[in-house]
């Protein structure tokens, strides 16, 4: 039996949790039937750079840099809708090093104050995502976000991103709070498709967040038992 003060942002926790438990069991069906991806199963893996040049000193290393180290982007569809058809974006990056990987999983949103909260469909691959998920660190909540470095038009279909996509760059931007300005901290350069288009590369942003990082918040609770439903649905 709990004796602190049950506050307001305890309540949306546990029902942040209680929703990623609800929305596991659909999860894992899809799972079964689509091969251990509920969500974005279609998408195009492609060989990237990530070069951290530097962002601000708020305790996190990883930020502040330089670095310069390999990396693998899947950019997929997230329910599958057929293209043309607008569809929330994914943009995931995994960086092999270390004992363990880093995944990054950011979804097509706003940049605004407001709407970078918000999901938001789009068709063009190359657009502007966001972490709905917090990081907790020393300075607070912060949020990572991706933008384009220049116009770029790449049907978000996983073939024309495996023919237009790569050389395309983006931009790694951190924010602190609800309402804080993007600040720039790394370059993520795409590089040539893998092999087989699609190989099964399973990213965890709960699990493998940067260094000095911890996925937290409603999104974190939510998307940790979706998980769990996924690898068990692969297995």
């Amino acid at each position: 039996m709990r004796t602190d003060p049950y506050r307001w942002e305890d309540a949306v926790q546990d029902a942040a949790r209680l929703a990623g438990r609800l929305a596991a069991v659909p999860l894992g069906t899809l799972a079964r039937r689509r091969q251990g991806k509920p969500m974005h199963p279609r998408g195009a893996v492609l060989d990237a750079v990530l070069e951290r040049s530097g962002g601000p000193d708020w305790g996190v290393r990883w930020l502040t840099g330089p670095a310069r180290e390999p990396a693998v982007v899947r950019l997929s569809r997230g329910a599958g809708l057929p293209a043309p058809l607008p569809d929330l974006l994914g943009l995931a990056v995994r960086l092999p090093t270390g004992d363990r990987p880093v995944d990054l999983l950011l979804s097509s949103a706003g940049r605004g104050r407001r709407t970078r909260f918000l999901p938001v469909p789009r068709v063009d691959a190359v657009t502007a995502y966001g972490s709905l998920m917090g990081y907790r660190s020393p300075a607070g909540t912060l949020r990572l976000a991706a933008v384009p470095d220049g116009p770029r038009r790449v049907p978000s279909d996983p073939g024309p991103v495996a023919e237009r996509a790569p050389g395309t760059v983006f931009r790694l931007l951190v924010a602190r709070g609800a309402a804080g300005e993007w600040v720039p901290f790394a370059r993520l350069t795409l590089g040539a498709v893998v092999d087989g288009l699609d190989p099964d590369v399973r990213f965890d942003a709960v699990r493998n967040p940067p260094p000095g990082l911890l996925a937290d918040g409603p999104m974190a609770r939510f998307r940790a038992p979706a998980y769990a439903a996924a690898r068990e649905g692969r297995r």
